[in-house]
């Protein structure tokens, strides 16, 4: 059996560190993650890595300080940079660090994941394939056509619809929390992003309403839950 890649983040945006980590490891990423750059240096002399995530702005060292003195222990390691700086000077600086990929804040996490995959595709590393036809109740749900089939009701969902499920979808019976579906949906974490997938979340349940068994709980201050009953 396969391992799986194990990613060192460093990022001293603590809330967002934590969700970027969640988020690599409900994928099944292993995930170190330190606050600053000299904790990572520290890190990646002490264990092996397959793919580093680099905050630029960071204290005591900063993102390309620490990218370049990890070249000098491992040319081949890919190295992502998430900035929120987005001129064209502060990308060649990152991939003169010796970076292999630049994300500009905010993100979604679907453009992290697909960067993550297709970086990891160098060093050998890959997931297994993500389950193309997702059972939840009576309902077939196409994650790849976005459709939603029932025996008397089908429906091709909207892109974000389709996000959501399928991130609710992933983790049925357990609860998901209401910032992770929205960085990873949205990008972002504010009151109208919040408003919007509440918005997705009603239209889920009312295609959901020709099978009793499935409902879709509001966990109060902490996120939601695709429940299927037996």
């Amino acid at each position: 059996m396969k391992s799986k890649a194990k990613i060192l983040l460093v990022e001293d945006d603590t809330n967002l560190g934590f969700v970027i980590s969640d988020q690599l490891k409900s994928e099944g990423y292993q995930v170190v993650l330190c606050s600053n750059g000299m904790e990572g240096h520290m890190r990646f002399s002490e264990d092996e890595f397959h793919l580093c995530i680099f905050d630029v702005m960071m204290p005591k060292k900063d993102g390309f300080t620490l990218a370049k003195e990890i070249r000098t222990m491992n040319q081949e390691v890919p190295i992502i940079f998430l900035t929120a700086k987005a001129m064209t000077e502060d990308k060649v600086a990152g991939f003169n660090a010796g970076g292999d990929d630049y994300l500009t804040k905010p993100f979604s996490f679907d453009e992290l994941s697909v960067r993550v995959k297709a970086l990891l595709k160098r060093v050998n590393i890959q997931d297994e394939p993500e389950q193309k036809i997702v059972q939840i109740g009576s309902y077939l749900f196409d994650t790849e056509n976005f459709t939603l089939k029932h025996p008397e009701f089908e429906k091709t969902l909207t892109k974000k619809e389709a996000m959501v499920l399928k991130i609710l979808g992933k983790y049925i019976n357990s609860v998901v929390p209401r910032e992770n579906i929205l960085t990873a949906v949205w990008g972002q974490d504010d009151y109208f992003a919040g408003r919007s997938m509440d918005v997705f979340i009603t239209k889920l349940r009312k295609y959901f309403s020709m099978d009793p068994q499935i409902s879709i709980s509001n966990i109060h201050g902490i996120g939601f839950k695709l429940e299927v009953l037996p």
